[in-house]
C-alpha cells in the first residue's frame, strides 16, 4: 500500500508540474517553478500517442522546455524526431491552436538549446502561425529570435525582436517575465555588431530581471566577458572566462554559453599572441550537433596564426564540406580562415572561392564584425579586393569589412615575423612563432603532433639561421627582428 500511495503521488505531482510549467512557458502566468523544471527535465521522454490531444502536447512542451533550461541535452535533437517529421507531428492530433502553438515553440526552444537554430526557427515561425492570443505569440517570436541569431542571420532577427519587444511593453506582464530567450538573441546580435556597452546593458539587465535563477546569473556573467573582449580588456575578460569554466557555478549553466566562454577565451589568448596556449585550450573541445559553436573553426583561427595552413585546413575540411546543417554564424568565418589558408598555400583558385563564399554570406545575413577577429588584416583585405572585383556587388560589405578589421583584426605583428624569416622553412617559421611564447619544448611537440626530438632538431636548425647558441637569445634576436 506505502508503495501505491507513494506512486499516486508522485504521478500526481509529475501531473502539477507539466500544468504548471506548460502554462508558463508564454508570459501572463508567472515563471515555471525552478522544482518543476527540474523534474521535469529528469523524466523519460514520453511515447507518442495514438492521437495526439491538448494534455499531452502540454506534457511534451513542458519537457522540451525544462531540458533546454536545465541543460538536459543528451538525446539531442534526436528526441525532436521521435515526435515531428519536420514540423508536422508525425501521429495524428486533435490539438487547439494555442497547444499546438506552445509546443512547436517548446521543441523550437529545445533545438535552439542543442544547437540547430536553423531547425529551430522553422519551428517558431510555425508556432507564430497557430498562436491565438499575444502571450503565445510573445514565445513563438522569443524562439524564432533567438534562432536567426544564433544562426547568424542578424537582418532577419532585428525585426522580430522588435515585435517580441513590442509586444512584451504592450501585455502588461510582470517584468520577471521577460524572456531569458530574447535577451540571448539580444547578445548574440550585440557581439557581432561589436557593441560593448549593449553587451554589459544586457548582462546587467539579466541580472536584474531574474536574480534567483543561477543560470541566468552565469549567461549574465559569459555576456559581460564577451564585453570585455571587445572593449580589448583582455586580462579582465580571461579572468573571468577561467572563474566561469572552473569555478562551482558551471554546474548550473547552458551548454551553449560554456561553449561559448571556451572560445571567448580562446580569442583574448590569441589576441595576447598565446597562439600555441589558444590552441592547446581547445584541444578536447567537441562541437555540438549543427555548430552552433564550432570549435573546428575556432582550432583553426589558432593554426593559421601559427603558419600550419595545411593542419588548418585538414581540421575545417569536414565543416567546408558539410550541407545547409551547419549553422552560418559559425561557417562565415571558418570560409574566411580558409580563403587565407589557401592564399598562404598558392591555391588562388580555392581561396578565391572561399572568399566568395564568406562574402556572399556576410552580404545575406546582415553585416558582423565577430568573423574577422583575429584574422591578419592585410591578407585578409587583399583577398576581399579580389572579391569584389568579381562580385562588384559587395562593393558596400568590403567597406564594412575594412572597418571591421582595423578593429578586430589580429594584432599587425601577428603575421609578420614569417616575412621576415628569409631562408625559413614554414615550418621553421611556425616553430620560431611558438619560441615567442612561454611554452615549452614539449609542450611544442605535442601542440604540432610530433616528437621532442624532432622539435628539439628543428630548434637547432633555427639557432643556426639567427646565429645564437640558445632559446633566450634567439627570444633576443626574434624580438630585434620584429622591431
Amino acid at each position: 500500500m506505502p508503495s501505491t500511495q507513494t506512486s499516486i503521488d508522485a504521478r500526481a505531482a509529475l501531473r502539477a508540474a507539466v500544468n504548471a510549467t506548460a502554462l508558463r512557458l508564454a508570459p501572463g502566468h508567472g515563471l515555471p517553478d525552478p522544482r518543476h523544471l527540474s523534474l521535469l527535465s529528469e523524466v523519460e521522454a514520453p511515447a507518442s500517442p495514438r492521437v495526439w490531444a491538448d494534455s499531452s502536447a502540454r506534457a511534451l512542451s513542458a519537457m522540451f522546455a525544462a531540458r533546454a533550461r536545465r541543460d538536459a541535452l543528451g538525446d539531442g535533437a534526436a528526441l525532436v524526431w521521435r515526435y515531428f517529421d519536420g514540423t508536422r507531428l508525425i501521429r495524428p492530433a486533435s490539438l487547439s491552436m494555442e497547444a499546438r502553438a506552445v509546443l512547436l515553440a517548446g521543441a523550437g526552444e529545445y533545438l535552439c538549446a542543442v544547437g540547430l537554430p536553423q531547425v529551430a526557427v522553422r519551428f517558431g515561425r510555425e508556432a507564430q502561425l497557430f498562436a491565438d492570443s499575444d502571450a503565445t505569440r510573445f514565445y513563438a517570436l522569443t524562439v524564432t529570435a533567438l534562432g536567426f541569431a544564433l544562426n547568424g542571420e542578424y537582418t532577419s532577427a532585428d525585426p522580430v525582436m522588435d515585435a517580441a519587444s513590442a509586444l512584451f511593453r504592450t501585455g502588461g506582464w510582470a517584468e520577471e517575465e521577460s524572456s531569458y530567450l530574447l535577451l540571448l538573441a539580444d547578445s548574440l546580435v550585440a557581439a557581432a555588431r561589436m557593441d560593448h556597452l549593449r553587451l554589459r546593458g544586457v548582462a546587467r539587465e539579466l541580472e536584474r530581471v531574474h536574480p534567483t535563477d543561477p543560470y541566468s546569473q552565469y549567461s549574465a556573467r559569459a555576456i559581460d566577458a564577451m564585453g570585455r573582449l571587445i572593449h580589448g580588456e583582455h586580462a579582465a575578460g580571461l579572468a573571468a572566462c577561467q572563474q566561469l569554466l572552473h569555478g562551482s557555478e558551471r554546474s548550473m549553466s547552458h551548454r551553449f554559453i560554456r561553449d561559448f566562454l571556451l572560445c571567448i577565451r580562446s580569442d583574448i589568448m590569441l589576441a595576447q599572441g598565446q597562439y600555441a596556449e589558444s590552441l592547446a585550450s581547445l584541444s578536447t573541445a567537441e562541437s555540438p550537433e549543427g555548430h552552433g559553436i564550432c570549435f573546428a573553426m575556432q582550432r583553426g583561427g589558432a593554426l593559421l596564426l601559427l603558419g600550419r595552413e595545411r593542419e588548418m585546413l585538414a581540421e575545417t575540411e569536414a565543416c567546408a564540406a558539410s550541407d545547409s546543417d551547419h549553422c552560418l554564424r559559425t561557417l562565415t568565418p571558418l570560409l574566411l580562415r580558409r580563403a587565407i589558408a589557401f592564399h598562404r598555400l598558392g591555391d588562388d583558385r580555392r581561396a578565391a572561392q572561399s572568399m566568395e563564399s564568406a562574402l556572399l554570406l556576410i552580404a545575406h545575413t546582415g553585416n558582423s564584425m565577430t568573423p574577422f577577429i583575429m584574422l591578419p588584416p592585410e591578407e585578409c583585405a587583399e583577398l576581399v579586393d579580389a572579391a569584389v572585383c568579381t562580385h562588384p556587388e559587395l562593393a558596400e560589405t568590403a567597406a564594412y569589412i575594412r572597418t571591421a578589421l582595423a578593429s578586430v583584426g589580429a594584432p599587425v605583428e601577428a603575421p609578420r615575423l614569417a616575412d621576415h624569416l628569409h631562408g625559413f622553412t614554414p615550418t621553421e617559421r611556425a616553430l620560431a612563432e611558438l619560441l615567442l611564447t612561454p611554452a615549452g619544448l614539449a609542450d611544442i611537440a605535442r601542440t604540432r603532433g610530433v616528437s621532442l626530438n624532432t622539435v628539439k632538431s628543428q630548434v637547432r636548425s633555427i639557432y643556426v639561421k639567427l646565429g645564437v647558441g640558445a632559446r633566450s637569445a634567439a627570444v633576443v634576436e626574434l624580438r630585434r627582428i620584429l622591431a
